[in-house]
């Protein structure tokens, strides 16, 4: 009966918004803020799709690489603000995963299709095979190696489309390069975690941001023809060097250490 059931649901409320024990006020107030920080990137997404829906392609991008970045930190906060102690009653990793598939795919996966980086007949497929793809990659429970190298491309599709877009390669090419990364999501082929994989010590990391912050600067309005060129220089050499990672650990396998 209805009317049974809302005291169990006011105390299943009252249970999830009350404190752990042993969890002061400021601890569980942190916790909560850095799951707060965590969500931040569905607002993200949700700015991206406008910018798409009003031509703004630049923006769109900026925006997703806004919420790459709080992608970057918010694990290592999370871990930090012990939030599965003092905020037990959020997954976080579920969270995690829903704003990751936001920002790393489904808007990506719009950006690419509306900015014409495909053929427009191939459109909705190649959109529905990186969804696919990327379904895989979310779900596979052995996605990470030991030593924390992804399996597989990761559906890092927001990336592909910052390059897609940069380079303004034919949509013919554009086509190429997601059916390439779609086999790539089920190929045994490794792709390095930047901030979980701890054989390249603080320079993985450190390249992480490098590139991060020339690509970031690559799409700010402004710059002179040669600015430019010298930026997707530098975005794609750290680019190439985290990939090269991956193919390396690909070719040696894990070390004995790991």
């Amino acid at each position: 009966m209805p009317g049974a059931a809302q005291p169990s649901g006011r105390r299943s409320r009252y249970t999830a918004m009350s404190r752990p024990e042993g969890t002061s006020g400021g601890q569980a107030a942190f916790a909560w803020i850095v799951h707060a920080f965590t969500a931040s990137s569905a607002i993200f997404a949700l700015l991206a799709l406008g910018a798409i829906g009003q031509g703004d392609f630049r923006l769109a991008l900026l925006w997703l690489l806004a919420a790459l970045a709080v992608d970057g930190v918010d694990g290592s906060l999370a871990r930090w603000a012990q939030v599965k102690r003092h905020a037990p009653n959020v997954d976080g990793e579920t969270l995690d995963l829903i704003v990751d598939y936001l920002t790393y795919v489904f808007v990506p996966t719009v950006f690419i299709w509306r900015a014409g980086l495909v053929p427009e007949n191939l459109a909705f497929p190649l959109a529905a095979l990186i969804q696919l793809c990327a379904l895989y990659s979310f779900v596979r429970r052995d996605l990470k190696s030991e030593d924390n190298y992804f399996r597989g491309f990761p559906g890092l599709w927001n990336i592909v489309a910052v390059y897609l877009w940069v380079t303004g390669v034919s949509p013919e090419a554009g086509a190429v390069v997601i059916v390439l990364l779609g086999i790539a999501s089920f190929a045994p082929v490794y792709f390095v975690h930047p901030f979980r994989v701890r054989e390249w010590g603080v320079w993985l990391p450190l390249l992480s941001v490098a590139w991060a912050l020339a690509t970031v600067a690559l799409l700010w309005p402004g710059w002179g023809e040669g600015a430019r060129a010298a930026l997707f220089a530098a975005s794609a050499a750290f680019a190439f060097v985290l990939i090269a990672l991956g193919l390396v650990r690909t070719v040696r396998g894990p070390r004995p250490s790991a």
